[in-house]
């Protein structure tokens, strides 16, 4: 084939440092939900929604075929932090934790995803955020030690 193609949809879990509730301001956290969305974009990754609650973020976009899933995490979470240090003298410790969770979705599940992530708030009353990673990695069968999932 002389043309690549490639529509690998993710879904992308991450938290901040111990999941310090650094994004409990509605307006800030709207900021940087929209701010990871450029982010996404810029990378070659658009998203198709981003959301979360005060303590993590959840990402739906299309993986690049030009940028290692790796490289994608480290630019999106380096670029997002030093742009969230800028806001507040209250943000000037913020950091996301060092993992995160990458998971590939069917594209039947886009629209049942995007509903999960508008729907956070309401999800994380009654599941924390360590029950839902660890709830995700079980059902994508990824074996994970509880010693180094939490930073």
């Amino acid at each position: 084939m002389s043309q690549s193609a490639a529509k690998i949809y993710l879904h992308i879990v991450f938290s901040t440092k111990h999941r310090a509730p650094f994004l409990a301001d509605q307006e800030l956290r709207q900021e940087t939900h929209a701010y990871l969305a450029g982010a996404c974009r810029k990378i070659g990754a658009p998203s198709l929604i981003v959301g979360g609650v005060e303590d993590h973020v959840h990402i739906s976009c299309y993986m690049s075929r030009t940028i290692t899933v790796a490289s994608f995490m480290a630019e999106i979470k380096r670029e997002s932090s030093k742009w969230l240090k800028t806001k507040d003298i209250n943000l000037s410790q913020f950091q996301w934790q060092a993992g995160y969770g990458v998971f590939s979705i069917s594209p039947s599940h886009v629209d049942d995803l995007r509903r999960y992530i508008e729907n956070q708030e309401k999800h994380h009353r009654r599941e924390s955020f360590q029950e839902e990673y660890r709830r995700l990695l079980e059902k994508y069968d990824i074996d994970y030690d509880e010693k180094y999932v939490w930073d």
